[in-house]
């Protein structure tokens, strides 16, 4: 987003929910490093092992960890030594291009472990579809999103933005939390629906969801099929921050924000593809993409990100529709800046309705309550070994 978020992020280590086979795929179980070799010394830290799920089309979701009580994982992705300066293991991580993970264990009073090792036995091609949330609803009634993959952030701090909502969990009944009206939930239409309610004059509910500590993504062309409300007051994102932020913080962390924009629908419309990191938290690295006559983001469109080394490219409803390229040499003239979308920390999802802040300003009488952003999927997509071109990949 456009100015600081503060939120109760918290470390997450329950990484065997992936292990029961929760994102309804089949499901691959590995565990490697230093298998086979003698046990570590009684005052050295066990190796790290690896845990991996199947994700779709040769991709895995691999799980990082240490038998050691209290151990940290440190790990690298490009198959140099880990040292404890490098990024630390945080969330279970979509590998879905050809990386080689080393990580060592660390943990206090013990020296480091030995390294661990972990490649793919096979990646997938590019463009190929590696995971995805479809929203499916088959219960008849309004339905609670897939806990294993999203979990919420929660209360009224205003997020750093002097934001007005309080953002409610599913089935929270913490008021002005209503459970039985929840703000975020899947319906039997197959979408995710995210609401903004005003339950009492000047006291406003939405939802925040969040991937943090479940699920991430490490490259790969991230997209979602979205609709947004469009009201003086309304601030919809789909963004991802790096799993980084509980130990470096933001904007240390690196941010994506790849559907965003406030307020009623604007002649043209737009929408707001931005990248964040220390050194450049404003407006210094955004780029306003306007729809066609006639268009407006209030219609069903596809937001998209392609993250591989190197670039960030943002494009709607057509990956070839690239209306914007970041990469490192865009930092040159923004001193003290630092490019975080290569350290091998991968990004988890967030999907929000803010009201109020200080972008948009507060919502007026012309704002309608409840008002919703729909969403029909989240998809992964590979982007090859090397990365494609972006014309040969074409949506779902």
């Amino acid at each position: 987003m456009w100015e600081q978020q503060r939120s109760r992020f918290a470390r997450r280590k329950s990484l065997i929910v992936f292990l029961a086979g929760g994102l309804g795929l089949g499901v691959v179980t590995a565990s490697c490093g230093e298998m086979g070799s003698s046990p570590p010394a009684s005052n050295q830290a066990a190796p790290p092992a690896f845990s991996i799920n199947a994700a779709q089309n040769a991709a895995v979701i691999l799980a990082i960890f240490s038998s050691t009580t209290g151990a940290v994982v440190h790990y690298t992705i490009d198959g140099s030594a880990p040292t404890t300066s490098s990024p630390v293991y945080h969330a279970p991580i979509l590998i879905s291009s050809d990386l080689t993970i080393n990580a060592i264990a660390v943990a206090p009073g013990l020296a480091n472990s030995s390294v661990a090792t972990w490649k793919p036995s096979s990646t997938p091609a590019a463009g190929a579809l590696v995971w995805s949330d479809e929203f499916t609803n088959t219960t008849g009634a309004n339905a609670q999103p897939n806990p294993v993959v999203w979990t919420y952030d929660t209360g009224a701090s205003g997020w750093g933005n002097s934001e007005l909502e309080d953002y409610c969990a599913w089935n929270s009944s913490v008021s002005p939390c209503n459970a039985a009206n929840p703000n975020a939930f899947v319906g039997t239409d197959g979408y995710l629906h995210i609401v903004a309610e005003q339950p009492s004059s000047g006291v406003y509910t939405s939802a925040r969801m969040k991937s943090e500590g479940l699920f991430s993504v490490l490259y790969g062309r991230v997209e979602a099929r979205i609709m947004v409300p469009e009201a003086q007051g309304f601030w919809p994102a789909f963004w991802m921050l790096g799993n980084n932020i509980v130990t470096d913080q933001w904007p240390a962390c690196g941010e994506l924000d790849i559907q965003e924009r406030v307020d009623a629908a604007g002649t043209p419309d737009w929408n707001m593809g931005s990248i964040h990191g220390t050194g450049f938290t404003g407006g210094n690295l955004g780029t306003k993409y306007n729809f066609p006559s006639g268009g407006t983001a209030a219609d069903w469109h596809t937001y998209g990100v392609i993250w591989q080394p190197g670039s960030v490219q943002y494009y709607i409803d057509d990956p070839a529709n690239i209306y914007v390229t970041y990469t490192p040499a865009r930092l040159s003239s923004l001193p003290g800046s630092v490019w975080p979308f290569d350290s091998g920390n991968a990004q988890f999802f967030i999907i929000n309705l803010a009201v109020g802040g200080s972008w948009p300003g507060s919502p007026n009488s012309s704002a309608p309550f409840p008002s919703q952003t729909l969403i029909d999927y989240v998809r992964v997509y590979a982007i090859g070994n090397p990365p494609a071109t972006n014309a040969a990949k074409t949506p779902r």
